[in-house]
């Protein structure tokens, strides 16, 4: 079992993207994106996937697997899973919590 974790700053991810508009479809999919953008704040909702992808980096053993190939979906319960270049990653488990200023993400990998 692997696991990786990482907290990102929410302000940060703001600035990064406001200051190059290049940044939100360099590092998110169409679907992260537009998931994030319907929410009332989605500052808070890029930074925890910002996180997930570099936590499920790390789970992975920071494996060839670039940051763009890894996205964050919802089942329909809202629980948070993995894809690897468009593929379920049925070995990975996440989790993900966000408050006022930081964004974590947890990334386990099953045997």
């Amino acid at each position: 079992m692997e696991l990786g974790v990482d907290l990102v700053e929410i302000g940060r991810i703001k600035a990064l993207a406001r200051r190059n508009p290049k940044f939100l479809p360099r590092v998110f999919s169409a679907s992260e994106i537009a998931y994030c953008k319907a929410k009332k704040n989605p500052w808070p909702h890029f930074a925890v996937r910002f996180a997930a992808k570099e936590a499920v980096y790390k789970a992975l053993g920071k494996a060839d697997v670039p940051l763009t190939a890894i996205s964050v979906v919802s089942d329909a319960k809202g629980r948070p899973s993995v894809r690897i270049a468009g593929k379920p990653a049925p070995k990975l488990r996440l989790s993900l919590s966000h408050g006022c200023d930081h964004a974590v993400a947890f990334a386990v990998r099953l045997p």
